[in-house]
């Protein structure tokens, strides 16, 4: 089995060294990461230049661009052979509910499903960083049952884990999406030269945060396990929106 890694925290993480090392054993592991921290990345592809890929000392290639480009770079040509898998990860913070629109760990996992590859994207759910192992063992643990039950298609996973000891996690649970208040205001501060500048503010609590959502299992100290999928039609609008169409056009007066 062959693991393509990448992150968004970049190829110097401590993350993405204990997911793999704690994978080796299982697969062939390679690590294409972004050089710098490109946390909030989302999706983007880098367009308006070329990208370079260097190695580092441990083996790691990481290169000058975000996780979108670091996957797509890896499956599209830079690998000679397919990874069977891609992990994105470990982040050091939760990614749930809204974050999963801004989140490079998530995108570098929705790339690689786009591209037709399962895809995992594994988040420690807490900015402190205390138990990445936890995290590491989850991660070996699900690929452990993807070798021993392929899903029947390519899957986009995304994992939060709480960031405390593997032996109090009370389990898994596959859990939605759920949902944030809006964010908070924008700090607005001034340069040493004077000049406004404004930092973004920083993301709203959980609001929709009930049984079955990706907020609850982790503060119930469960493992949260939400499938994803990037088919972004509202299907409930179609009807509505024709229907708005159709009277629209027929109001609108001959030319």
């Amino acid at each position: 089995m062959r693991i393509l890694l990448s992150n968004d925290d970049g190829y110097f993480a401590p993350g993405i060294a204990i997911l793999a090392e704690t994978l080796v054993p299982l697969a062939e592991v390679i690590v294409v990461a972004p050089e710098r921290d490109r946390s909030g990345a989302s999706n983007s592809l880098t367009l308006d230049r070329p990208l370079s890929v260097r190695k580092s000392g441990n083996g790691f290639l990481f290169v000058n661009g975000t996780p979108t480009d670091c996957v797509h770079l890896a499956v599209t040509g830079l690998l000679e052979e397919l990874p069977d898998m891609i992990i994105s990860g470990i982040n050091l913070g939760a990614n749930m509910g809204d974050d999963t629109i801004y989140s490079g760990t998530v995108a570098g996992a929705t790339e690689g499903y786009l591209l037709g590859i399962p895809s995992f994207a594994i988040s420690l759910a807490s900015k402190a960083g205390k138990h990445y192992d936890t995290a590491a063992r989850v991660a070996r643990e699900l690929v452990e049952r993807f070798q021993q039950r392929p899903p029947g298609e390519p899957l986009l996973l995304n994992v939060n884990v709480p960031d405390i000891p593997y032996e109090s996690l009370k389990g898994f649970e596959v859990t939605r999406l759920g949902k944030r208040h809006k964010a908070e205001p924008v700090i607005k501060t001034k340069t040493p030269r004077n000049e406004t500048v404004y930092w973004v503010g920083a993301a709203g609590s959980a609001q929709d945060a009930g049984p079955g959502t990706d907020f609850h299992a982790v503060a119930s100290d469960r493992v949260s396990l939400t499938p994803l999928q990037m088919d972004l039609t509202h299907q409930q609008q179609i009807p509505e929106l024709k229907a708005w169409l159709a009277a629209w056009c027929f109001r609108k007066p001959a030319a």
